[in-house]
């Protein structure tokens, strides 16, 4: 029996003179995912992207585990495909839907009927699929109230579908068109879910991450490695720029107040970022700030940090509270990695009494030490990039 997955699209369907180009970009990251597990054809018609194994060797579990992850999906369903006939559907029900219906007190059958040539409407095709599986299986009772298994049945332009429940998408916008973004990814739970959270609205994401070896390992940098990849499976392709900040982190160390050693740690990361993002063509940083959470995420401290930047920051987690933030972590899949005991370079020189409520004239006076254009132009000279 042929099977094809029907990706049924979320908020696209709102665009207006745009949702030509969305559709676009969500065919294309579908038909990219596709040359991983197959010879598939994917083709869109009536708001559903159709993704048809073309041979047995197409991998369809595959498929749809990637599909499921891929932003601008709202539900995936993995049906059955036959003629648009009452006597080829009921056929294609009793040999695709039993082993569902093991074990079940209860199934309704809900039919849609897009294609209105068909000759019965919606409620007569549900009627008559579910009175004949009520007859084949008599000890399953009809609910249509509060079934314990869903038979639909779609009959659309091109051919007739049968399914059980959809598999839930990833939701969100197709990744590109949001534009581009620099994250700042460091070893924790936070920013890799923002990096993911911004994904999901569209946004094609790249990655810097400040390495201060010998204070931090390899095995920090590895972890990070390894988050980034975690997120590549939902956002696409992506580069790590890996910066070495031991230099900067030692010369802050050596001619600042301890009081101001992360501030100016952070206005330091801010303002490279800017740089590699400018240079890769991305109009925003992101960042895994979350209001209140340590000394250098007040408000006073965010508006210092971000003083020395002159593109958007975006700061999806600023306001959700840790417990949420872990749980979209463990659903991603990067929490278990997001806590292994390899710590970045945000824990290295870290003062014992933080200023919570600096202002801007206090922190610039206190790195008025500093060559900072120097510092950051030799951070700049050999930043690595993993792809």
């Amino acid at each position: 029996m042929k099977e094809i997955l029907l990706c049924k699209y979320g908020e696209i369907i709102l665009k207006g003179a745009n949702r030509r180009y969305f559709e676009d970009m969500l065919e294309r990251q579908l038909k990219r995912k596709a040359r991983a597990h197959g010879n598939f054809n994917v083709y869109r018609a009536q708001s559903t992207l159709y993704v048809e194994p073309l041979d047995e060797a197409a991998d369809m579990d595959g498929m749809l585990a990637d599909a499921c992850r891929v932003f601008g999906i709202i539900s995936i369903a993995r049906a059955a495909v036959c003629e648009k006939s009452m006597e080829s559907i009921c056929a294609t029900v009793k040999q695709y839907i039993p082993s569902a219906l093991a074990g079940k007190r209860s199934f309704k059958v809900e039919a849609k009927r897009s294609d209105k040539r068909f000759p019965l409407t919606s409620i007569q095709l549900s009627q008559e699929i579910g009175g004949r599986l009520a007859e084949a299986h008599p000890g399953v009772e009809v609910d249509v109230h509060h079934p314990d298994y869903t038979v639909y049945v779609e009959v659309r332009d091109l051919s007739a579908y049968v399914h059980g429940p959809a598999e839930p998408g990833a939701g969100g916008l197709p990744t590109g068109v949001g534009g581009r973004a620099m994250v700042l990814l460091s070893g924790g739970i936070d920013s890799p879910v923002a990096a993911y959270m911004m994904a999901k609205r569209g946004v094609e994401v790249e990655a810097v991450h400040f390495f201060s070896y010998p204070y931090t390992s390899q095995l920090a940098k590895d972890k990070v490695i390894e988050l980034a990849r975690l997120v590549t499976k939902y956002s696409g392709r992506m580069t790590v720029n890996v910066v070495s900040f031991t230099e900067i982190q030692e010369a802050i160390r050596d001619n600042c107040p301890e009081e101001f050693f992360t501030l100016i740690m952070r206005r330091f990361m801010m303002e490279i970022a800017q740089r590699i993002a400018k240079g890769d063509g991305c109009g925003a940083l992101i960042t895994g700030e979350n209001l209140g959470q340590v000394a250098s995420q007040t408000m006073e401290a965010m508006t210092v940090t971000g003083a020395v930047v002159d593109i958007p920051i975006f700061m999806p987690l600023v306001g959700m509270d840790k417990k949420d933030i872990i749980s979209i972590a463990r659903e991603i899949g990067t929490l278990d990695t997001s806590i292994l005991p390899y710590e970045d370079c945000c824990t290295v020189f870290t003062p014992k009494h933080p200023k919570t409520k600096p202002t801007l004239g206090q922190v610039e006076n206190a790195e008025k030490k500093l060559d900072r254009e120097a510092l950051i132009a030799r951070a700049l000279e050999n930043v690595e990039k993993i792809k």
